[in-house]
This record gives structure tokens, sequence and C-alpha cells, in this order.
């Protein structure tokens, strides 16, 4: 049963080491959770950032080559502002990413190269709280993020993984699902917003290409937006939020 909007959201759980991330493009983490994963790598945590696309049918002006460089270059500066170097693109082609065995392949490969206790992702529902319409990449990697969270740890679903040295790992204990309209956990963004703005302007060329609206003004007002009203489910902290899906049997 979906919890009521009312509900009071739950700290995210702490008790983990390594987290990955996967998402279809860049951008994708500095929109939803950038703030949280700062305050993580602040206490220690490994992160890492898998990304299925480089974004090069993002911005209309530039033909796709060249997009997918200057999309690279932003995401690795992007990381790099709240504490993350390992990044790696599993090259799909963006805005036409398919749902299907051949991409829980690639993230369950991923899952099994970084052994991750948490994995994070987007959104994976049609739409963005019943208003607006998803986008098909990143319903698709949302739910084979989902679903390859448990394909990782059983040896007989892509045994070519085995083949390759990538032993199953069945120590994912959460999937945490970012900008999803019914989340049940947070995470207090006070101390990690600043960094969650600059790891986002990290992206100029794209936001420069998405809004006619001055970047850091469109930022600030973006993030610090949905942080506040989050936070009036989480004691009145600004909040990043999180739909938490606990592994069966984790």
């Amino acid at each position: 049963m979906t919890e009521p909007t009312t509900s009071q959201l739950t700290p995210m759980p702490t008790d983990w080491h390594r987290a990955l991330a996967v998402v279809a493009h860049p951008d994708d983490l500095e929109y939803g959770c950038s703030a949280a994963i700062a305050t993580w790598t602040d206490a220690g945590r490994e992160i890492t950032y898998v990304l299925a696309t480089r974004g090069e049918a993002g911005i209309d002006t530039l033909a796709p080559a060249e997009c997918a460089a200057l999309r690279e270059r932003e995401q690795r500066a992007s990381a790099a502002v709240v504490g993350v170097s390992a990044l790696e693109f599993l090259d799909h082609k963006d805005g036409v990413i398919e749902y299907g065995p051949a991409l829980r392949r690639d993230i369950a490969a991923a899952i099994r190269r970084h052994r991750p206790e948490l994995v994070i992702t987007l959104n994976h529902r049609d739409t963005w709280g019943g208003t607006y319409w998803n986008t098909p990449d990143h319903v698709a990697v949302g739910r084979a993020t989902l679903d390859a969270a448990g394909d990782a740890g059983n040896r007989w679903i892509f045994p070519e993984l085995t083949e390759r040295g990538l032993e199953p790992w069945d120590g994912v204990r959460w999937v945490a699902v970012a900008g999803s309209s019914t989340p049940t956990h947070a995470v207090d963004a006070t101390d990690g917003m600043e960094r969650a703005v600059a790891s986002l302007l990290e992206h100029r060329a794209y936001i420069e290409a998405l809004t006619d609206q001055d970047p850091e003004e469109y930022v600030r007002g973006f993030l610090t937006g949905f942080a506040q009203e989050a936070g009036k489910r989480f004691g009145g902290r600004p909040a990043v939020t999180f739909e938490l899906f606990p592994r069966m049997g984790a």
C-alpha cells in the first residue's frame, strides 16, 4: 500500500560502506541526489557512478560525438565536486536505451565488479509524480537496475560474467530510487547542498541549452526548492529523498 504523502520520512541506513549509483545520463544524479552523495563521501563511504550513456543526444546544437565528449568531461568534473572519482560509461545509445537482458547484464556486471551494499538509481516509473512524463531511458535503466541487483547474485543468470572472472555478488542489501513520488527515506541535505549546487553547475553547457535562466539561479532554486519541500516530512531539515527497496533475504 502506498504511504500517505504526509507520512514522515525515515533516515537512510548508514551501516554500509560501498554504493553503486546507476543512471541513464550525465546530470541525472546531480538533479537527483548529489547532496546525499556529498554527505556520504564525507563520512568515508565509497561511491561509484555508472552511466548507461554519455548523453550524446542531449544538446540539439551539438553533433552526438562532440556532445558525448563534452558531457563526459562535465560529468567527471561534477562527480569530483562531491568526492566521487570512480566513474564508468556503459555506452548504450542515448535516447533509445532498451530494457532487456543486455542492459541487465551490463548493470549486473558493474555490480559484480564493485560489490556494493547499496545500489542507487533514478525514478523508473512512467511519470514524475503523475504530472510529467518520464523518459524511456530513465524507465529502462531504473527498472533494469532493480532487476540486476538480483541478477548479480545468481551465477546461472548471465554465466558469461563468471567466465569473465566476475563472481556473483549477493551483497546488495538495498536499492534506493531517487526522484520517486513515493519516497520512504531521506538524507539531511544541509551539509551537502552547496556542493550539490556546484556539482550540477559543472553541467553548464547542458544547463545553458536547457534554459534561458541564469544557471546558478536555476540550479539553486531547483535543488533547494525540492530539498525544502521534502524537509516538511523530515523534521524541517532540507532533505534528499529515496524510495528504499530492501533486497529479498538481505
